[in-house]
């Protein structure tokens, strides 16, 4: 079992930045893909970034490329979500997702998720 704990969300005014974080304990290891998801109300789940342990490739969605950057520290298990310009269309909650042997785009392939955490964009 993997247990992802989120932090760092809250409400920011359009052109600001926020810092997520997803603090990751159990069974983690180095073939862990680690990514980052948001729901908006009334919408389906939307993949947002991922990131590889080992080796840190990364991956993103087109909304959000050149204004997100995902990282993490392996001595720490923890995964960080740098939202920077961020816009009122980025209002969700934000969740973050673990797995052990995919690597992508396609939230249904995640095994492990965090509870999710708020961030809102005003305008």
């Amino acid at each position: 079992q993997v247990h992802l704990v989120e932090s760092g969300g809250g409400l920011v005014p359009a052109g600001g930045s926020l810092r997520l974080s997803c603090a990751a304990s159990g069974r983690t290891s180095s073939s862990y893909t680690m990514g980052w998801f948001r729901q908006a109300p009334g919408k389906e789940r939307e993949f947002v970034a991922c990131i590889m342990w080992s080796g840190g490739s990364t991956y993103y969605a087109d909304s959000v490329k050149g204004r997100f950057t995902i990282s993490r520290d392996n001595a720490k298990n923890t995964v960080y979500l740098q939202m920077n310009s961020l816009r009122p269309e980025d209002t969700a909650v934000y969740y973050c997702a673990a797995d052990q042997e995919y690597y992508g785009s396609s939230w249904i392939e995640y095994d492990y998720w965090g509870q999710g955490i708020q961030v809102t964009v005003s305008s």
